[in-house]
Parts: structure tokens; C-alpha cells; sequence
């Protein structure tokens, strides 16, 4: 099954599969509707300490991809919950960061591709 990622704020697509929002708050300005998020996993995301360091700014990017994995290994159980979820379907990780080259969702495809 493939795993995609994007922007919670782009257009849902076919190729998307079972949309799963891995942000830890809902994406501001977005309507639960417009959204077409089949699941909420912010059990996911990184802890609001971790989020709130890295402030989205790049050059804490390869310290926050080594915590982030650090957390994501000690919280087995909503990593394995997504494991479940894309082995039954095509899976898209949705975020809401502006920045398409350092958010937490590549982090996390990355993870679950290595493990």
C-alpha cells in the first residue's frame, strides 16, 4: 500500500486513499467537511513541547527529525495504530504546516517506511 503525504488545505484526490490528519491541533480556517479527513491521529504528532522548540524553523530541522523519531519509538501504540491503517489501504498523512520540506509528516512517513 502506498503512503503519501500533504497539505490537509489541498483538494481531496482518489489517489489519496484513507486521509489521516496527523497534526495534534485542527488546522486553522478549516472546516471539518471541507477537510475530508477520515481519521484524526494526533496521538502522531509531535508533543506540544517538541512543536512548540522547533517552531517550524529550518535550522532545527535535523535536531527535531532526531526527537521527533525518539518520541514516536517511545509511543508504539499510535504508531502501530497507522501501521494498521496503511496496510489495509493507499494511506495520505495530512498536515498543516506551510512548509513542504520540514514538518513532521515527512518525519513520520519516513519512520514507518524504515520500520
Amino acid at each position: 500500500m502506498a503512503l503519501h503525504i500533504k497539505r490537509v488545505y489541498e483538494p481531496k484526490e482518489d489517489r489519496d486513499g484513507t486521509r489521516v490528519l496527523v497534526d495534534r491541533l485542527w488546522p486553522r480556517g478549516l472546516k471539518k467537511q471541507e477537510a475530508a479527513v477520515d481519521v484524526w491521529l494526533k496521538e502522531v504528532a509531535p508533543s506540544p513541547a517538541l512543536r512548540r522548540w522547533f517552531g517550524h524553523d529550518p535550522a532545527k530541522w535535523s535536531e527535531f527529525q532526531r526527537r521527533y523519531r525518539d518520541e514516536l519509538k517511545k509511543n508504539s501504540s499510535a504508531v502501530e495504530e497507522l501501521g494498521r491503517r496503511i496496510g489495509e489501504s493507499d494511506v495520505t498523512l495530512l498536515y498543516a504546516a506551510k512548509d513542504p520540506h520540514h514538518n513532521h509528516a515527512i518525519v513520520l512517513q519516513r519512520f514507518i517506511g524504515d520500520n
